[in-house]
């Protein structure tokens, strides 16, 4: 029988560290905190209106499907790591390998599918 590649499950973290979820349901309000973003850059990174960036059963379903992507990549970060604050930090940072772009920027402007495949492939290189 041969053993699955590590990639295979590099789409979804080990746990969830940082309690973003609810069962299977991002917690808008703690990404978006974690993140430190204000309402202005919800609506330029997922492409709501303004006036319809919430977090509760009303949620518009893009910004519901991007914040349970959001959680997700910070909670792959936050899984190597094990510590909130260097989490936060990478984030934060401005990184040489995205071209000087911190990720929460990558991921404000739109950048995010780059820096998931980012993510995953650095984890998948440093398991080997």
């Amino acid at each position: 029988m041969s053993q699955a590649s590590p990639s295979l499950f590099g789409s979804v973290p080990a746990e969830d560290y940082f309690h973003l979820f609810n069962g299977t349901e991002p917690d808008g309000k703690k990404v978006v905190e974690f993140l430190n973003y204000k309402k202005e850059d919800i609506s330029v990174a997922t492409g709501v209106a303004m006036n319809s960036v919430r977090y509760d059963e009303r949620m518009p379903v893009e910004l519901r499907q991007r914040l349970l992507e959001w959680a997700i990549a910070i909670n792959l970060v936050g899984n190597y790591f094990k510590d909130r604050d260097k989490t936060i930090l990478w984030f934060q940072v401005a990184n040489p390998l995205l071209g000087n772009i911190a990720p929460r920027d990558m991921i404000r402007i739109g950048r995010f599918d780059k820096l998931l495949k980012f993510i995953q492939t650095a984890l998948t290189e440093n398991r080997r």
